[in-house]
Formats: structure tokens, C-alpha cells, sequence
């Protein structure tokens, strides 16, 4: 009974971690559960930022009030479960119950979700005036970065980078500080209280080198003006330095993220799964994107089939006689159709608006006749299996195609 006990609460456990973790990929509840927190993070924020204006505070206090205190709970109630179902987690899988949970708690997002709700208790418990805590509040914003992956991203640029950031914030630093020197010298006589010091000067280079140029404070001496100008180039250099570095570096970040989900996508093809490393690069050069909305065509039964087709994003239908079988991110259909001269089997429709990754027969046999070992390896692979060889009048949808839980969803269908 007590073992029992134990699984019970362990599979409990194992729930809510993915209910609060997996990104609401594949499970209708999960994505209502990370919906949920997204809009809650949206009201939040926008509650404080509009409870600013002294007008929409006296109208809308309550309702400002009443989102806070929901907000509040759902998001206390989410860090304990976080903090309880932490040695669930991937990354602190080895570790013992409370040192997952430790290490949890001292994770940046864990760090994240305590900074959301710690300003309503320092306010109930230390009777601190909540405007005080303003911009703790607004930290819950980077909440949604736990479900934006462009978010994840950018933060994972930054740290990557953070060597090369800080190395050109020194010597952005050095330049602000030589030009603040510089123009203390030359301008110290002419303007003794504007350029009494060198921490004085700096106020003037870092607002010219950031190019904003208040105008508060201005040299008037031809050698000031000379400082002055070479500020202002330097300022265009050294300000684009890092901002260079992170668009970079965030390019190769998306493009080594869509290269990964991309070589996944073609490596799990029967067709190519045999192939190496370098066979399947060189066949990805000849993809091509397609964007199609929610209930398009994408393919047409009975038409010619010149194409097979790899789901980048979102849901497909395809429409057999037995029922529909759903297609989802990751999976492909038409496989068949760049050896052999068939046509379409059924009808595949877009079930949500999706991203396709489309390979033309044409550009695959360009491409074997360029590689014709590569070929005659995609030939034997077809010859040799079962799946591929499809009966009279079935098309060019192969069993190969369909995973268990596609096979399970057609029996299922009506």
C-alpha cells in the first residue's frame, strides 16, 4: 500500500513537471496550462504599468488589484510545484530530491519566479508600500522567456557572448574615459566648472560617444571641437561593436537551431535514414519552404506526385478512405513519389496553418546524378524494403510514413 503510495505520487510528480515544462508540445492541457501563464504574465504587467496613471488607478484600482492577487497565487502556486517537481527535471536528474530542489531554487529562472511574487509578500509581511517594489514587480516580464523560444535564444546569445560583450564594454569604457581626459585638458581653462575633472568630463563623452549630444555641455575651444569629432566617430564604431556581435551571433543561433530540427526531420525518412552525415547536408541544400494557412491543399489525390514534403510546423490531414491520420511537426508524406512515377493517394489538407521543407523529385535526381553512389544507396534502401513497394493504385503513401500513433489514430477514426 505504501509503495503504491509512493508511485502514485511520483507519477503525480513526473505530470506536473511535463504539465509545467514541456513547452505544451503535444498535450492539450499542457498548452492550456502555458497559455494560462502567459496571459496571466501579460495582465500583470500591464495591470502595473497602467496602475502608473493616477486617472486609470482611481477607475480601475480594484480590478488592477484583483489581477495582482490572482496573479500572485497562480504564480506562488506554480513555484512550489516547480520546486517540488524539480527532481523530475533533465538537468537535475542525478541528483538527490533536495539537491535538485536546491539547485533548482538557485537556477536564473527559478531566481525569475521568485523575483514575481516576492514584492506582494514584502508587502504583506514588512507593511512596504507596493510602488516601492515597482520595478521588482516588472521582473516577472522575463517569465516569458520559459515560453518564447526567440526569447531562450537571444539569452543564450548573450551568454555565449558574454566574453566578447564584456571585452568591447572595456574598451568602450577606455575610449569614454581617453576622451573624457582629453578634453579636460583642452577645455579645463575655458570651462573650469563644466570641465573641472576628469569624472566631470565623462558625463560629456559618454552622451557624445552614445551620440544623444544633450547639449548641455559643449566644447568651445577649436581643440575641444576636434576632441569633440573624433568622439563622435568613435562613438559610431564602438556602439556598433557589440551590437554586431550579438546579431551575429543571434544568426547563427537560429540557424544552427532550424540546421538541428531540419537534419532530425530528412535523417528520420526511411529513405535516407541509411545515408551519412554529408549525404543528408548536401540533400538539404535542396529544400525549399512552403507556408500554407489552416484548411489549404496541400496535395490533391489523384494529381501527379513530383514532391514529398516534411512538416516544419504545425498539423496535416491526410484523408484515407479508413479515416483521417494527423501528421504532425517532424513527419513527412510523399515519400514515394521522388523514385517511382505514381499518383497522389489521397488528399493532404493543413489542419492548422503550418511550415513545409518541400524536396522536388527533379532537384533529388539532379542531385543523384551528381552523386551516384548516393543514388544507387537510395535505390538499394528502396528495393530492399517492404514499404516501399506499394500495391497497384495505392500512390505514394507508404506505410513508412505512418508512426504507431498514426496507425492507433486511423484505427481509431470513424
Amino acid at each position: 500500500m505504501k509503495e503504491a503510495r509512493a508511485q502514485r505520487l511520483r507519477r503525480l510528480r513526473r505530470r506536473i513537471h511535463f504539465l509545467l515544462d514541456s513547452g505544451g508540445v503535444g498535450d492539450r492541457t499542457a498548452g492550456i496550462v502555458h497559455s494560462a501563464l502567459v496571459t496571466l504574465v501579460i495582465l500583470s504587467i500591464a495591470a502595473v504599468v497602467f496602475e502608473s496613471d493616477s486617472a486609470m488607478a482611481a477607475r480601475f484600482g480594484p480590478l488592477f488589484a484583483a489581477v495582482e492577487c490572482i496573479a500572485v497565487a497562480a504564480f506562488s502556486i506554480e513555484y512550489a510545484l516547480r520546486f517540488w517537481s524539480a527532481p523530475d527535471h533533465t538537468l537535475f536528474a542525478e541528483m538527490r530530491p533536495l539537491q535538485a530542489r536546491l539547485a533548482f531554487a538557485a537556477s536564473t529562472s527559478a531566481i525569475v519566479d521568485l523575483a514575481a511574487i516576492l514584492p506582494a509578500f514584502l508587502s504583506v509581511f514588512l507593511g512596504a508600500d507596493l510602488r516601492i517594489l515597482l520595478i521588482l514587480r516588472l521582473a516577472r516580464f522575463f517569465k516569458l522567456a520559459r515560453y518564447s523560444p526567440g526569447i531562450r535564444s537571444i539569452v543564450t546569445v548573450l551568454e555565449t557572448e558574454r566574453r566578447a560583450l564584456f571585452a568591447s564594454g572595456v574598451v568602450l569604457f577606455g575610449v569614454v574615459l581617453f576622451m573624457a581626459a582629453a578634453m579636460y585638458v583642452v577645455e579645463r581653462d575655458a570651462q573650469p566648472e563644466a570641465f573641472r575633472s576628469i569624472p566631470a568630463a565623462m558625463w560629456w563623452a559618454i552622451q557624445t560617444i552614445a551620440t544623444v549630444g544633450y547639449g548641455d555641455v559643449t566644447p568651445i575651444t577649436p581643440a575641444g571641437r576636434i576632441v569633440a569629432a573624433v568622439a563622435m566617430v568613435m562613438g559610431f564604431v564602438m556602439l556598433g561593436l557589440p551590437v554586431g556581435i550579438v546579431a551575429t551571433a543571434f544568426a547563427e543561433e537560429i540557424h544552427r537551431r532550424d540546421f538541428v530540427v531540419t537534419w532530425s526531420m530528412v535523417a528520420k525518412a526511411p529513405l535516407f535514414s541509411a545515408l551519412d552525415a554529408s549525404a543528408i547536408a548536401d540533400i538539404m541544400r535542396y529544400l525549399r519552404a512552403q507556408s500554407l494557412p489552416a484548411g489549404a491543399l496541400v496535395v490533391r489525390r489523384g494529381e501527379p506526385a513530383h514532391s514529398m514534403y516534411f512538416i516544419a510546423a504545425g498539423e496535416v490531414d491526410v484523408e484515407l478512405p479508413e479515416g483521417p491520420v494527423r501528421l504532425g511537426e517532424g513527419q513527412f508524406f510523399g515519400e514515394i513519389a521522388l523514385l517511382r512515377k505514381t499518383s497522389r493517394s489521397a488528399n493532404v489538407r493543413a489542419a492548422t496553418p503550418i511550415k513545409l521543407l518541400v524536396l522536388d523529385a527533379y532537384d533529388l535526381h539532379i542531385f543523384t546524378q551528381r552523386n551516384p553512389e548516393v543514388g544507387r544507396q537510395i535505390e538499394a534502401i528502396a528495393a530492399s524494403r517492404a514499404e516501399f513497394r506499394p500495391r497497384p493504385g495505392d500512390g505514394d503513401l507508404i506505410e513508412a510514413e505512418i508512426d504507431d500513433r498514426d496507425i492507433a489514430s486511423r484505427e481509431a477514426a470513424p
